[in-house]
């Protein structure tokens, strides 16, 4: 009888461990490379099924002799009732725990399985290990002391200055838009690695967020993509689609209801579908795409540059220095060069807030260079993200070391692009890592400045087995484990997560290239340290970092 309940225990366990809910299924499309996956996993199918078989083949055998025994001695059987309902209770149970599988929709996805004492990191094929890198932790301290300290207090000059100039440039911008679109502008919003103090790469980079509304009687309307009924496309997570409306007219529009020549804005039609005898402006024209109510990240970029532009010719005479475009398809990317030859870039984003949030939906990142759809618009989180940091630092000792752990990875990952070029890693992938490692790591002694070695291959480790994985999930969508006093939106937090490497699931040769990207950084980084850490010692600081 015992044989017996162990088999059956046996195949409700197997049945149990190869159910699909304990498989993620973000990644259930598969690229046509990855056939020879797919064989392997039909095959392992097959072979389970075949062994399910024969075990419940080898059961009922047992359950017949059973049967013939229980027969064979019917007064012995009599005598022990409870013996014979032994076999009724056990399948009950395993009934009971089967079900409980099947019913319960378990979010495994949100379940890490990552542990930080995790001491067995598969670093790929045949490729160095994050855990056995070797990184000399005085080497690490004179490169911080000499270097990141340094950057730190050119950094927060440059942040001034932005800052001031961008306040005159804001101010210059509402007036053109009070003037000519009645479009209103918010205060700018500094976010990235200039703000949140772990910039190291020149030029010197600012990122600032520029969030505008409508005038009235038009408003936004939101559709997200983790929003029930979403029309938003399953390969654009963390998108969403902005809507114009007009409180008064519902469905109708602004211009249908004046004569022909008035002056009105009208967010919906561009000039082309107004009467060709109403002369309108470029920036008066429509901010959505054509013939919908959708807004337009074109549109909405290009009215942007026209305000930008228009802005700095009423303030310049006011300055000594050069203002241009950086990048003429980028709204607001702005280099500033001073006549000593040094240039700082000025990227000022058009950017939505959602409700009374501090989520916004932003016309392009800055280091996103992918192509989207022109009515689907990214999400940035950046100021949640910045506040956490900020947490982070309140929580964590007197001079921890999270941010040079950032820096440090951030360097060694520009220097090995300058060696072998371009790659899909980011440096928004590097930062999303130590949050995910001040989220999981709970002691806030293990930051002190004497581990930062040991942090620094954590992190390395995290990535390299995120990256193994195909699977870096955003720190903060789909993630309960953040404290609370953060106040991330409830919608986000619930949300499945979204995988920031979902493009490595679709595009193979995109994944090998960063893969062999981030082998040749681990490789490199002892020596990219030791050959740069002279230099610094020499005082040449800033030349070592820009080469």
């Amino acid at each position: 009888m015992s044989s017996a309940i162990a088999r059956v225990c046996l195949v409700v366990a197997a049945a149990i461990l190869n159910h699909p809910l304990f498989f993620s299924q973000e990644n259930a499309t598969l690229p046509e490379q990855d056939e020879e996956l797919l064989t392997r996993m039909r095959l392992h199918e097959e072979q389970m099924r075949t062994h399910e078989e024969r075990l419940v083949r080898e059961q009922s055998m047992l359950e017949e002799e059973e049967r013939s025994r229980l027969e064979s001695q019917p007064q012995q059987s009599e005598g022990s009732p409870d013996e014979a309902y032994v076999w009724y209770f056990w399948s009950a149970v395993s009934l009971v725990v089967f079900l409980a599988v099947e019913v319960s929709r378990v979010d495994l996805a949100n379940v890490e399985t990552w542990t930080i004492e995790d001491e067995e990191m598969y670093p790929g094929n045949g490729s160095i290990g994050a855990r056995t890198l070797a990184i000399d932790k005085g080497l690490l301290r004179q490169f911080c002391d000499r270097c990141l300290h340094t950057l730190s207090h050119e950094n927060w000059r440059v942040q001034e200055f932005v800052e001031g100039l961008a306040d005159n440039l804001l101010e210059s911008m509402r007036n053109v838009c009070n003037t000519e679109t009645r479009m209103e502008l918010g205060d700018f919003l500094g976010v990235g690695s200039m703000f949140e103090s772990w910039k190291v790469h020149k030029p010197l980079t600012c990122d600032l967020m520029v969030p505008f509304t409508l005038p009235a009687p038009y408003s936004f309307q939101y559709h997200l993509w983790c929003s029930p009924a979403s029309r938003v496309p399953p390969d654009l997570q963390g998108f969403a689609a902005i809507e114009v409306n007009n409180k008064n007219l519902g469905a109708g529009c602004v211009c249908e209801s004046v004569v022909v020549g008035e002056d009105v804005l009208c967010l919906l039609h561009s000039k082309t579908a107004r009467l060709e005898e109403a002369e309108r402006s470029e920036e008066d024209g429509l901010l959505c795409s054509r013939d919908t109510s959708s807004l337009s990240k074109d549109q909405v970029m290009r009215w942007f540059q026209f305000s930008v532009s228009k802005a700095w010719g009423r303030i310049a005479h006011k300055y000594d220095f050069e203002l241009a475009f950086h990048q003429l398809d980028t709204a607001g990317a702005l280099k500033v060069r001073f006549r000593s030859g040094k240039v700082i870039v000025l990227n000022l984003i058009p950017a939505v807030q959602l409700d009374d949030t501090e989520a916004y939906f932003v016309s392009h990142f800055p280091s996103d260079t992918s192509s989207t759809p022109d009515t689907y618009w990214p999400m940035s989180l950046a100021v949640y993200e910045r506040n956490l940091l900020k947490h982070f630092t309140r929580t964590l000792p007197q001079n921890p070391c999270h941010l040079h752990c950032l820096q440090i990875l951030t360097f060694l990952h520009k220097k090995q692009t300058g060696l072998t070029g371009e790659s899909a890693l980011t440096d928004y992938h590097l930062k999303t890592v130590v949050l995910h490692l001040l989220v999981l790591r709970r002691q806030p002694s293990s930051w002190g400045g004497g581990f930062l070695d040991q942090r620094l291959r954590d992190a390395l480790a995290f990535l390299q087995r995120s990256l193994t994985e195909k699977r870096l999930h955003h720190v903060l969508i789909g993630n309960r484990h953040l404290p609370g006093e953060l106040g991330v939106p409830e919608v986000f937090r619930t949300a499945e997560p979204v995988n920031l490497f979902r493009v490595f699931v679709l595009q193979r040769a995109l994944y090998v290239d960063t893969v062999r990207h981030l082998e040749e950084m681990l490789r490199n980084a002892p020596a990219l340290l030791q050959e740069y850490t002279p230099h610094l010692l020499n005082g040449a600081v800033h030349s070592s970092l820009d080469n």
